[in-house]
C-alpha cells in the first residue's frame, strides 16, 4: 500500500468511530441497522441460521458488506461443523454455502465473497480439518480487510472528480454501514472531505425502508459531513434548483456492459440527474461486476415482503389486502452512468470495453 494511501486510511480509521461488521473468536459482530439512528446497538451472530436472517431481515445491508457477513457466516457454520474427514466436510460446506447465498439474490458479493472461500477450502484440502477451519476464518478476515483496502481506493479515485463546494447527491447507504467501515459512494465523500475540500450531500430518504434517512443520514451526521435529508419525490425539485453538483450511489450488481443495479429508486435518480445534466457515477469495488451477465436485463431483482410497503415500520399506512409490488432494486442502463469509480480507477464509456480492460 502507498503512503498517501496509508495517510488516508491512518486519518479515516480515527474518523469512523464504528465497526459494522466483525470476526469475534467464534461468533460475527455486526451493527444491527434496523435498529438504527433511535439506537446503535452490537449484537453476536453465533450460528449460521443468525448470520442468515441479519442478511436477510437487513440487519447488515450493503453489497459488500453482505459479501464479508456471507464469508465469515460460512466460516462459522464450519467452525461448528463435526465432520472428520474432507470430504464430508466440503459436502456440509456446500450445503452452508447454498443456504446462505439464498438469502439476498441480487448482490453479487455475496456469491463472490462465498465461492472465495471455499476456493481456500480446496486450495488447503490436505490440512487436517481443525487447519482446515482456521484457513477459513483467515479468509473471511481477508475478504473484510480487502474490502477495507478497496474502499479507500475508491474513495481516492472519486475524490479527485470532487471539487470544493460540490453537492453530492446519494441514494440508499453506500457507507461505512454497507461496507466493512468505510463505503463506496460516501468513501468518494469521505476521500474528499480529508483532502479539505468543502461539500456538502443531499441524502434521498429512500423508501420502503428508509436508508437513506436512517442509515445514510446518520452516518454522515457522525462523520461531521453536511447533510441535508429529502424524500425521494423531492429530487426532481432540488436538481431543477441547481442544488446539486454530482450524483454518486453504490451498485449491487454491474454486468459486463455497465448496466447496475442499485437500490430501488436509482433509476429514475439517474434520469433526472440526465435530463439536467447532472453527472451521475457509481461507485463499487470490483467484486460487485458479474462479467458473466451482458447486460442488465438478466439481474435477478429482489421482491421482498409486501408488508414493507402496507406498514411503515409497524405503523398501517395502506389498506392490509392491497396488491402491492415491491422489487429491492432497479436496473440502471449503461448509457445513463457518467463513469463508473472502482479501486482499479474510473471507468468510462464504451463499458463494455473499459471494464473488459481493468477488470
Amino acid at each position: 500500500m502507498g503512503r498517501i494511501q496509508k495517510d488516508v486510511r491512518e486519518k479515516t480509521m480515527k474518523k469512523n468511530i464504528f465497526a459494522p461488521i466483525e470476526w469475534k473468536k467464534d461468533r460475527v459482530r455486526i451493527i444491527d441497522q434496523t435498529l438504527l439512528p433511535r439506537e446503535e446497538k452490537y449484537v453476536d451472530l453465533r450460528t449460521v441460521e443468525d448470520v442468515y436472517r441479519a442478511i436477510k431481515v437487513l440487519a447488515v445491508r450493503g453489497a459488500p458488506a453482505i459479501g464479508v457477513a456471507g464469508a465469515m457466516g460460512l466460516a462459522l457454520g464450519m467452525l461448528k461443523s463435526k465432520k472428520t474427514n474432507y470430504k464430508d466436510f466440503m459436502k456440509e460446506l456446500d450445503s452452508v454455502l447454498k443456504y446462505l447465498a439464498s438469502s439476498r439474490p441480487t448482490a453479487e458479493n455475496l456469491f463472490w465473497a462465498l465461492e472465495k472461500v471455499k476456493e481456500s477450502a480446496v486450495k488447503n484440502k490436505n490440512l487436517s480439518i481443525p487447519a482446515l477451519k482456521k484457513v477459513l476464518i483467515d479468509e473471511a478476515e481477508r475478504i473484510k480487510e480487502e474490502d477495507d483496502e478497496l474502499c479507500h481506493k475508491i474513495g481516492k479515485y472519486g475524490a479527485s472528480i470532487i471539487k470544493s463546494g460540490d453537492t453530492i447527491l446519494t441514494h440508499c447507504n453506500a457507507g461505512g454501514l454497507a461496507t466493512s467501515g468505510f463505503g463506496t459512494a460516501l468513501g468518494v465523500v469521505y476521500a474528499a472531505k480529508l483532502q479539505g475540500k468543502k461539500i456538502k450531500v443531499y441524502a434521498d430518504e429512500t423508501r420502503p425502508l428508509l436508508q437513506g434517512a436512517r442509515l445514510t443520514a446518520w452516518e454522515l451526521m457522525k462523520s461531521g459531513v453536511d447533510v441535508t435529508l429529502i424524500s425521494d419525490t423531492m429530487t426532481g425539485k432540488v436538481m431543477s434548483e441547481g442544488k446539486i453538483s454530482k450524483v454518486i450511489v453504490g451498485a449491487d450488481r454491474i454486468t459486463s456492459n455497465g448496466d447496475t443495479a442499485n437500490k430501488i429508486g436509482t433509476y429514475q435518480v439517474a434520469i433526472l440527474a440526465k435530463y439536467h445534466k447532472i453527472p451521475f457515477y457509481i461507485a463499487a469495488p470490483s467484486s460487485t461486476f458479474d462479467l458473466s451477465m451482458s447486460t442488465g436485463k438478466q439481474i435477478p431483482i429482489e421482491e421482498r415482503d409486501p408488508d414493507e410497503v402496507r406498514r411503515f415500520f409497524g405503523v398501517q399506512t395502506a389498506p392490509l389486502k392491497v396488491k402491492v409490488y415491491n422489487p429491492a432494486f432497479d436496473v440502471t442502463p449503461s448509457e445513463l452512468i457518467t463513469g463508473i469509480i472502482t479501486e482499479k480507477g474510473i471507468l468510462y464509456p464504451p463499458y463494455k470495453k473499459s471494464i473488459a480492460k481493468k477488470l
